[in-house]
């Protein structure tokens, strides 16, 4: 079928029609009114020749006159690309030659530089194109309407853009149109003398209502209303950039995003997200909560992939609220002023009692506190004793891990998963672990407050470099170790791809450099480690080899990574001695304890990564027991392989391995979605039921041109080439470039090592990125909002760390 009229068009006719023919065709059977026309299928286009008897016909048939010729591609106004702009469309052809020429110019267009880089760009891979042809409407007025804000993201708000004439004014942005933001439940107020009236804006808001309904989802509508004020739907598709709503409740909720605290703003799995609410319910458990095991934590939602945590109660909490400006303070000062700005909303009126169980909690305090104080007390009175107990509690937890055996089911594995994998850390202390990491933790920040007006934040900053005994340090060395050794292979491991190295590795056929021995210890590790479902370094090699070529460029050796830790630990040790006497002359009392808590800093606050990587064995040991079972589960054809599990929650692949339910359909739908939200750069700090991004609210900061404000990370200033990476995995970062990411986490840190300073995008001054940047003596500025996409590969910028600034040079 080369033509088809747009009456006989639905959805499901996509990949003949393309996307744009398929939305109109729905309106149309949804009742809408739609200029009349037919589509030129991708039959045609794959032809490779135009039926051009059979599209005369059709024109004829129309009525000939003056149409409107639009592409329609199969990969065009999709949930994840609306293709706006991409490809061509044609207004006023009139004649049967002026017709044939347009779609066949629509047909070229589909491979316009344009277009193909935004394919790229959106992951989109094969593609063929259909092309619409509709009468033309002759507007008075015309534009753009979307059902949901665009750029707060906020569901109960529509947002209708006019201008005179035809509405391609607005889209190619050479006008200034009428701006109409109309909230549900308050009749619109047209502008004196604008292009619309409050009847028409109404009729506006109930058809776009009707489309959202039609389709399931907000939606971007172009529409005209001709001389006679008739209301014509040109085009719907769903709007692509809206960050997705959280759950349906009934109320007006706050969630604050907690990925970037952990450096991890790519979507979590749903086998990650089931585990780590699992998990969490345990633990709280052991520490006295009692608990829903239905949902261990009810607060903690997953919306967009990402780990979102209900802070409702306690901002509508009379004890509380007030109190949450500190503890806000981690999310940088505009998620932080944002949020705050929210207590004086009505939907968050004070109301009494608190946000938590105050029984819970007593009997949380009763179980923790006696050893708890005793604990931190020994660990500052003797930390040497206190690291070696932690020590032996990290290799506790490895010993108490025990998976079931090689002849285990499915339903065994799943019930080991679920049950039993988390025992080793459910321990109160975690083995011993978790009183010198908290002493550590106070010794590095307590002494800010007490050296207030005598020691400047830099001063402090630089008390923390080159901080011995943190494990993530540890590693990022032992693997500069692994590049010393690879330098007599150098011409290998700089000119062979790190997939190719790793599968050399993996196949036994590659010089000994000594990864084995590195991965024994950290191959437990990854980027965004703590979610079940990504591979660990011992699956996949590859990250550790593109960070072993990126050491190998190193040719000053002043700037070899131990070289600079070495430095940055001098340094420390030399600011202790100069805030020594300063703090002594002019605070003794207070100095001597400021003075001896940074000792005991530089001895404990490098446990501070200790917890979590004790925990990586048993989050590793999980993976590969779901692994076993979703083997198992492909094997029954139950899912097509062993790592689709993962886009599971525990629930639904026990109810898999017990029942036999087909999961396939499910993990599909679930693994376009994550590949979706994987392209996704930005995630909002607060967000609020509606789909509102409370930063967006927030007004801009004022700023000079070319300079970015963020918050200070690290203290230090550095000048270097810009190099802008969204994910790790075989990024590498030149000598004295500065690293530009929207957050970084342990998996990211080995780029450290050669990098002259950092900015991303989100943060917070206790987070991996930060803490490994003071560690290693490079200033840091965070929360840079849009860092990723205002600066450039190859741009020389500057950073101060102090001001949490970062300055565009001009060249």
């Amino acid at each position: 079928m080369k033509l088809i009229s747009l009456y006989e068009v639905d959805a499901s006719m996509i990949e003949l029609v393309g996307g744009k023919a398929a939305g109109l065709g729905e309106m149309i059977k949804a009742g809408e009114r739609v200029p009349g026309g037919f589509c030129v299928t991708v039959e045609a286009y794959r032809s490779g020749e135009l039926p051009e008897r059979e599209l005369i016909e059709a024109y004829e048939r129309l009525g000939g006159g003056r149409v409107a010729v639009r592409s329609s591609a199969t990969a065009e106004d999709l949930p994840e690309a609306s293709f706006a702009g991409q490809q061509d469309t044609y207004l006023n052809v009139e004649g049967a030659a002026e017709l044939a020429a347009a779609v066949r110019r629509c047909w070229d267009s589909l491979f316009t530089e344009r277009a193909v880089a935004y394919r790229a760009a959106a992951g989109v891979g094969d593609t063929a194109m259909a092309v619409v042809v509709q009468r033309m409407v002759d507007p008075v007025v015309a534009g753009v309407m979307f059902t949901a804000n665009p750029v707060t993201g906020c569901r109960a708000e529509t947002v209708v853009d006019a201008a005179p004439g035809l509405g391609t004014a607005i889209v190619d942005g050479t006008v200034v149109p009428d701006h109409h933001v109309l909230r549900d439940g308050t009749p619109a107020a047209p502008d004196p003398g604008g292009c619309l009236d409050g009847e028409q804006l109404e009729e506006l808001r109930a058809a776009g209502a009707r489309l959202e309904e039609h389709f399931g989802a907000p939606q971007d509508v172009e529409w005209a209303i001709d001389g006679e004020g008739t209301l014509w739907l040109l085009q719907s598709r769903p709007i692509t950039t809206l960050f997705p709503a959280p759950p349906e409740t009934g109320d007006t909720r706050l969630y604050l995003e907690l990925g970037h605290m952990q450096g991890m703003l790519r979507p979590c799995t749903p086998m990650g997200f089931s585990l780590l609410k699992t998990c969490a319910g345990l633990w709280f458990e052991a520490a006295g909560a009692r608990v829903d095991r239905r949902d261990p934590m009810p607060r903690l939602v997953m919306i967009g992939g990402r780990l979102f945590f209900d802070v409702t109660d306690f901002l509508r909490s009379k004890a509380v609220r007030r109190r949450l400006g500190d503890a806000l303070e981690v999310y940088g000062p505009r998620v932080q002023g944002a949020v705050l700005a929210m207590l004086d909303d009505p939907r968050f009126a004070p109301r009494p009692g608190l946000p938590f169980r105050t029984g819970s909690l007593l009997r949380g305090a009763v179980r923790m506190l006696p050893g708890g104080v005793a604990g931190l007390v020994s660990s500052l009175a003797r930390p040497a004793p206190a690291r070696a107990r932690a020590y032996r509690g990290v290799a506790e937890i490895r010993r108490l891990i025990t998976p079931p055996g090689e002849s285990a089911t499915a339903a065994e594995r799943l019930r080991w998963v679920i049950e039993d994998s988390h025992r080793p850390i459910m321990s109160v202390d975690m083995h011993g672990i978790l009183w010198p990491l908290t002493a550590g933790m106070l010794a590095g920040t307590l002494p800010a407050a007490l050296l207030k007006g005598v020691a400047s934040d830099a001063e402090l900053d630089t008390v923390l470099g080159g901080m011995p005994h943190n494990v993530t340090t540890e590693m990022d060395l032992e693997l500069w170790g692994l590049a010393v050794r690879a330098r007599e292979h150098r011409e290998l491991f700089l000119g062979t791809p790190p997939e190719d190295l790793a599968a050399r590795y993996l196949a036994g056929d590659l010089p000994d450099i000594g990864m084995a021995e590195f991965l024994r210890e950290y191959g437990v590790r990854a980027a965004a480690e703590i979610d079940v479902g990504m591979p660990r370094w011992d699956e996949d090699p590859a990250p550790l080899f593109a960070t072993i070529a990126n050491y190998l460029r190193v040719e000053d050796p002043s700037q070899a990574p131990d070289v600079r830790f070495e430095e940055a630990a001098a340094r420390a040790e030399r600011m202790i001695g100069t805030l020594s006497r300063r703090a002594r002359r002019r605070r003794p009392v207070r100095g001597r304890l400021a003075v001896f808590l940074m000792r005991r800093s530089r001895e404990l606050t490098g446990l501070r990564e200790l917890g979590k990587f004790a925990w990586l064995p048993v989050l590793r040991a999980a993976r590969r027991q779901l692994l076993l079972a979703g083997a198992d589960l492909a094997g029954r054809g139950l899912l097509e392989e062993p790592g689709d599990i993962m886009f599971l929650s525990l629930g639904e692949a026990r109810a898999a391995a017990r029942d036999g339910a087909d999961q396939r359909a499910l993990v599909a739908r679930r693994r376009a979605e994550y590949d979706r939200e994987l392209r996704r750069r930005t995630v909002p700090g607060a967000l609020l039921s509606d789909g509102t991004d409370v930063e967006a609210l927030a007004p801009a900061p004022r700023a000079e041109d070319g300079v970015l404000t963020g918050m200070s990370g690290a203290a230090g200033r550095a000048t270097g080439r810009a190099r802008v990476i969204h994910d790790p995995a075989g990024a590498h970062v030149e000598p004295g470039e500065i690293l530009v990411a929207p957050t970084t986490d342990p998996g990211w840190t080995p780029l450290f090592l050669t990098a002259a300073g950092l900015v991303t995008e989100t943060g917070s001054p206790v987070a991996h990125g930060p803490t490994v940047a003071r560690e290693y003596g490079i200033p840091a500025v965070i929360c840079v909002r849009h860092a990723t996409s205002e600066i450039e590969t190859g741009q020389l910028i500057t950073i101060d760390g102090a001001a949490g600034t970062v300055r565009v040079e001009p060249e």
